[in-house]
């Protein structure tokens, strides 16, 4: 069967979940919102560089929802609560990529995510690239070990040619190497990876004596200018080593690591993988690395181009997950309750 889609907004991650809606045999895009004014009007199409698509966006959330899709892609950048009730109670799907994967960093939001949910009969999954599908690779991964000790997940990335300052802002990147909320800051702006760490221990049916979050820092020697006119200041973060843990009995069970890192001139001076690495420790040890790289017919010429390769891995799970949100029960769904998730309507067959 296909599936009607409305999309929500056509950022960075939105734009390339219109491009994977418009290439999926199995969705169709029956609506799109607007964030930005001068989007308004405009066919999808044309927004996202793709051919038309005969949908214009609109700013008309009432209109929206009465087409009654069977799910919303929900890509804003934060998840904003009371429109999220507002489509849930209305009893509309929502997959997202909006730093959701429990919940619970939205605090009493949670709660009233899920009673809109019950009151709508519907369901919301978020996922993403990390945190999502890579917590799902290591519980997979850890499914031949017939002892795991521990599971650690470390994504490194030199995210220089990344235009995000309002994502990465809020992380801590730019501020005073010395700045004495700096932990606070990180530690607020990587929350998500909270939920990511408890995804990993209910998985594996252990409840969490805490949850912990520890930070480094590495400063630029230099004045840094970064795309999107976003200067860092030479002594300011433009490294930086967070590490989420799970701890039971006084032992990290799980870690989940991110060290990002933005050009050549840091101190202390930190390597990056470009990739993740997931290490199941147990009996047997199991360690993978995923890297990714593009396609043997990919044309990119600019930054734009090798950029949206990373948008494409942080739309697609929740891309791919359409289906079994729509069949599942009423509710927050994670990968945990979710039927193996297939990647259907994607094959190219010329």
């Amino acid at each position: 069967m296909t599936y009607r889609v409305v999309q929500w907004t056509t950022g960075n991650v939105g734009r390339k979940s219109v491009h994977a809606v418009a290439a999926n045999t199995d969705l169709e895009l029956v609506g799109c919102f607007a964030w930005s004014p001068d989007k308004v009007g405009r066919d999808v199409g044309e927004i996202c560089g793709i051919d038309p698509m005969g949908v214009h966006a609109t700013d008309d959330v009432d209109a929206l929802l009465a087409l009654k899709p069977d799910c919303i892609v929900y890509n804003p950048m934060f998840a904003d609560v009371d429109m999220l009730v507002r489509i849930l109670g209305g009893g509309i799907n929502v997959v997202t990529t909006s730093e959701f994967i429990t919940g619970d960093t939205l605090g009493d939001g949670k709660q009233r995510i899920v009673e809109a949910c019950e009151q709508g009969g519907a369901t919301i999954f978020g996922s993403g690239i990390n945190p999502g599908f890579i917590q799902l690779f290591a519980v997979v991964t850890a499914g031949i070990s017939d002892r795991v000790d521990r599971i650690s997940i470390v994504e490194s990335f030199d995210t220089t040619i990344y235009n995000s300052p309002a994502t990465e802002i809020p992380m801590g990147f730019g501020y005073p190497i010395d700045h004495p909320d700096l932990q606070a800051v990180t530690e607020k702006g990587s929350g998500i990876f909270r939920e990511a760490v408890q995804l990993v221990a209910d998985a594996l049916g252990t409840p969490l004596d805490e949850i912990r979050c520890e930070t480094a820092y590495a400063a630029t020697t230099e004045d840094l200018h970064l795309p999107g006119d976003w200067i860092i200041a030479a002594g300011c973060v433009a490294g930086i080593d967070v590490r989420w843990t799970g701890i039971v009995n006084g032992r990290d069970v799980v870690e989940i690591r991110g060290i990002w890192t933005k050009g050549q001139t840091l101190q202390p001076a930190w390597s990056t993988t470009f990739g993740y690495t997931i290490t199941v420790e147990g009996r047997p040890t199991i360690r993978s690395t995923l890297s990714f790289e593009p396609p043997p017919d990919f044309v990119g010429e600019t930054l734009d181009d090798f950029i949206m390769l990373g948008l494409t891995i942080t739309a697609m799970p929740a891309i791919t997950a359409i289906p079994a949100v729509i069949a599942a029960p009423a509710g927050i769904a994670t990968y945990i309750d979710l039927p193996l998730l297939l990647p259907r309507g994607v094959l190219a067959t010329s």
